[in-house]
């Protein structure tokens, strides 16, 4: 693991990069280190070679990166792809990278979470040159209301995020222009989903007049209107031979225009999807043999419950049901004072998943792993 092996420590006035194994002065707990390595060795260069002055938001990007790559995962968590660990590479340099409308989304949400978590800690003043915006503060923003209170600072958590996801990019391509732009459209997603948050003002709460503020949605509301975006993605049509070159170190930068300026705030992508159905381990792909899925399940979503037909039967296999025993709390009693007691219960519950009807072929998976 690239980062574990050199973590941030502060063993000096000024950090540096030495093995701590994590002790009291790691500038990024280990446990973050696995989302540094999913992004490859551009983000260790990136450490080691950038502004000194962007130490002190590595913790935090680390935690955005890793709440985008969680988000991912909710998000499709009952779809074909469901994110893998091995697909959250972010650089296109020195490896095959394919342009599908998949990659399209991680580059939105992993530079969207890194834009989020460093925004929510500019605020609540974390960073000493960092804190709420306050530039509108004073001014009348409609009827019955003012600019007051602390606005999330995005403006600075977007330049953070660019300087550091952007500079993952060391493409010169097709490819790399496309990544680039979903980064930016991942950006923009965090300023469309914000929301304006106003206290009421004026005698006996009468509400004459409101003071306001701009604030952050819920990432999860982010993650939808992202996974939305997913949903619609544009196809940009590019010669196969400017494609294949984006593979080579001579690739070349192609005209801007050929993106749409239109479309800055949605996601593209220049290749189609595999059905992510059968495993392919060149390309990196699971398949769907052996995945779970929700079958006459409560309190689901309708695409959720139609996960069984998407992930098995449409991908040629069988839904196989597996009774398990799960053990839970019940019974909970509340004793004076002040404990909470409850009781161990058993019960069998059914889950469902993908399966090869008997009979069938060997299974695809093995020997490709």
């Amino acid at each position: 693991m690239l980062c574990c092996i050199q973590c941030l420590c502060l063993v000096s006035p000024f950090p540096t990069l030495t093995p701590c194994q994590g002790g009291p002065h790691c500038l990024i707990p280990i446990h973050l280190c696995l989302t540094f390595s999913l992004f490859g060795r551009s983000v260790n260069n990136f450490l080691i070679t950038g502004p000194k002055a962007y130490l002190t938001y590595t913790t935090s990007v680390a935690l955005g990166a890793q709440s985008g790559i969680e988000e991912c995962k909710f998000q499709f968590a009952w779809e074909r792809w469901n994110c893998p660990e091995n697909a959250l590479q972010l650089s296109t340099h020195n490896r095959l990278r394919s342009a599908t409308r998949e990659t399209s989304f991680i580059h939105a949400i992993s530079s969207a979470g890194v834009m989020y978590i460093i925004t929510k800690n500019c605020s609540m003043g974390d960073f000493e040159n960092c804190g709420c915006d306050g530039s509108n503060n004073g001014k009348t923003g409609g009827h019955g209301w003012i600019w007051g209170g602390c606005s999330d600072n995005v403006e600075f958590g977007e330049r953070i995020s660019k300087l550091f996801v952007d500079s993952l990019e060391k493409g010169k391509d097709a490819r790399a222009l496309m990544n680039l732009h979903n980064n930016r459209a991942g950006r923009l997603a965090v300023r469309a989903t914000m929301k304006r948050t106003c206290k009421c003002h004026g005698i006996s709460g009468s509400c004459s007049i409101q003071t306001c503020w701009l604030q952050l949605a819920d990432f999860r509301e982010m993650g939808d209107y992202l996974k939305a975006k997913y949903d619609q993605a544009l196809k940009i049509e590019m010669d196969k031979r400017q494609l294949r070159a984006g593979n080579s170190a001579e690739g070349h930068w192609v005209p801007a225009e050929a993106f749409l300026p239109s479309a800055e705030a949605e996601l593209i992508f220049l290749e189609e999807s595999p059905d992510y159905c059968s495993c392919n381990s060149s390309l990196g792909i699971y398949g769907t043999e052996g995945r779970e899925c929700l079958q006459n399940s409560h309190n689901t979503s309708r695409w959720e419950r139609r996960s069984c037909g998407r992930l098995c039967t449409e991908c040629g296999l069988q839904v196989e049901e597996r009774k398990t025993e799960v053990i839970s709390s019940c019974n909970c009693k509340f004793q004076w004072c002040c404990t909470v007691k409850c009781d161990q219960c058993r019960h069998v519950v059914s889950k469902y998943y993908c399966a090869r009807s008997p009979g069938s072929a060997q299974s695809l998976g093995k020997g490709s792993a």
